[in-house]
């Protein structure tokens, strides 16, 4: 699979625009605060931007951060402006052409910035080990429409665990399937490079990130996607695919469902860009200022991580109160778009 994704990610897509599926993002739904980032980027690297979602995690300033399958780098460059000067951004990919474009313009955008804090590294995203990165280094792992690439998923799970530090999170965007993918539809490589054929099963990619030690995966936001092609939406027949944004929190302690605690937390306001409300996930909108009550691992979420500063704590874990009432196991994703929740930290591009 290897082959293939780097001949159609190499020579055989040259823009966004070859693309023939929704996967990837619209640039009308990119979130303002977005925007003055895209406007620093060099046009040769946005031209080649592949990803479906937006990997832009809030609270970065002087974080470590590392991109899984970078591509030409736009969300490198991104995050580069998002961590300052005292952070850095590492880029990771196997295709060589999409490198070259990364690192060609890297004089150009350290002069925009006024600062050079990004390097690119050639390498696969389940073999991180070999790279010579250290171990529980980085602050926050992301990727962009890159996992369902990989023909070792649980691999990438593993080496992204061991390269986080406690506390850390991976937040990734990539695309899933509401079954499992028949092999006529994995074994396509069209179908296969355009992040369709090696989508997960929804409740798949949970079983995977709970065994790398992701005890509880939290979803940020999703889409629907379209296939645009006729015929290869004939191959599709009734597999639905969506795109979206989860949050892997490399955390001790954390439970296997949504105990209660009688604990709860109140946002302060004062993370950047969210003034009004904090979005952990897609069902944890904290309005600033309100007493909001959470499970157990939701306390651990913002109390051991970059967010503890930014929010008060209420409770601790001595008593126990059974289970939070909501914690289901249908199908997660919307089959329509909705509008972003006020205080959103993100939000499809």
């Amino acid at each position: 699979m290897h082959d293939i994704v780097q001949d159609y990610y190499g020579k055989q897509l040259t823009q966004t625009a070859d693309l023939k599926t929704t996967a990837c993002c619209d640039i009308s739904q990119v979130p303002e605060w977005f925007k003055p980032l895209l406007a620093k980027i060099h046009p040769e690297v946005l031209s080649r931007y592949y990803g479906c979602g937006l990997v832009c995690p809030p609270l970065l300033e002087g974080c470590r951060v590392l991109d899984l399958g970078c591509g030409s780098g736009r969300d490198v460059y991104a995050l580069a402006q998002l961590v300052g000067p005292t952070g850095e951004v590492v880029g990771v990919d196997m295709t060589d052409e999409q490198l070259a474009v990364a690192r060609a313009h890297q004089a150009h955008h350290a002069e925009a910035f006024g600062y050079s804090n990004v390097r690119f590294l050639h390498g696969y995203i389940e073999r991180l080990d070999e790279l010579g990165l250290e171990l529980g280094s980085f602050d926050v792992i992301v990727s962009n429409c890159v996992v369902n690439l990989s023909p070792d998923k649980a691999a990438v799970l593993a080496g992204v665990q061991r390269l986080l530090k406690p506390g850390g999170e991976f937040y990734f965007s990539d695309v899933y399937a509401d079954r499992r993918v028949p092999e006529a539809v994995r074994n396509d490589p069209v179908l296969y490079g355009e992040c369709l054929g090696g989508a997960l099963y929804w409740n798949d990619f949970l079983r995977l990130a709970r065994g790398a030690g992701f005890i509880d995966p939290r979803l940020v936001d999703d889409r629907p996607l379209s296939v645009t092609d006729p015929a290869l939406a004939a191959k599709l027949g009734n597999l639905r695919f969506y795109s979206a944004t989860y949050r892997l929190f490399k955390l001790d302690g954390l439970e296997d469902a949504c105990e209660d605690h009688g604990q709860a937390v109140i946002y302060q306001g004062s993370i950047p860009h969210l003034p009004h409300g904090f979005m952990l996930d897609k069902h944890h909108a904290i309005e600033t200022g309100r007493v909001f009550p959470v499970c157990g691992n939701t306390f651990r979420m913002l109390h051991d991580s970059r967010f503890a500063k930014h929010f008060q704590f209420i409770g601790d874990f001595r008593q126990h109160f059974g289970l939070f009432e909501g914690c289901g196991s249908s199908i997660p994703f919307d089959a329509t778009p909705a509008a972003n929740n006020n205080g959103s930290s993100g939000g499809c591009c």
